[in-house]
């Protein structure tokens, strides 16, 4: 899955070098509803509410298709309450979508791509004890993007995505855990630059 994350990337950077491209930067922030996705019998897991905030070069291939590589941080992770005491495990990453998108009619898009994650921090906390736990997770992670936004003519925009973990994220001989984040966000996209 790693050697595709390059491919795509390498592939997006040749098609911006051949087309007749304009690219137009932005800002990005939103709201992430994450949980973590397990083969264990233990279904009690909430979502842990926290932000995103980052980049995007918005890259036209042709009228209707761009590639949108992003850099931006992601809180995620999980929280579950056990006889009273409630216990968080608060991820972050550095996420790098390559998104290609498809617009439709005067601002509608669909996206899909793939995301790689550098693990920043890990801790776990049960009621007001905060353990750092980074030891016991990788320092990347894979995931699949799917989503669709709304883009004004003023440069602003609204999003949705839903951020499918492909990789085991646990660095140990347990069942499997996964990343999964829904988010919501707003964007700036600032003027073109033709090239």
């Amino acid at each position: 899955m790693k050697k595709f994350f390059f491919i795509a990337v390498m592939v997006s950077g040749s098609l911006m070098l051949k087309a007749q491209t304009h690219v137009e930067l932005g800002l990005k922030g939103g709201l992430n509803v994450a949980t973590l996705s397990t083969a264990a019998s233990n279904n009690n897991i909430d979502p842990r509410i926290s932000a995103n905030l980052g980049g995007l070069a918005h890259i036209h291939i042709t009228k209707e298709f761009a590639v949108q590589p992003e850099l931006f941080f992601s809180g995620q992770g999980a929280k579950q309450t056990i006889s009273n005491v409630e216990y968080k495990t608060n991820l972050n990453y550095i996420q790098i979508p390559v998104l290609l998108q498809y617009m439709i009619g005067t601002g509608f898009r669909l996206e899909t791509g793939p995301q790689l994650g550098f693990l920043v921090s890990a801790k776990n906390k049960a009621g007001d004890v905060t353990v750092d736990v980074k030891d016991g997770y990788k320092k990347t992670d894979l995931a699949w993007v799917f989503g669709a936004g709304y883009l004004t003519s003023s440069g602003f925009g609204i999003d949705a995505r839903y951020n499918l973990g492909l990789a085991k994220i646990n660095d140990n001989n347990a069942a499997k855990v996964a990343n999964r984040v829904f988010a919501i966000g707003v964007f700036y996209q600032f003027k073109a630059m033709k090239h």
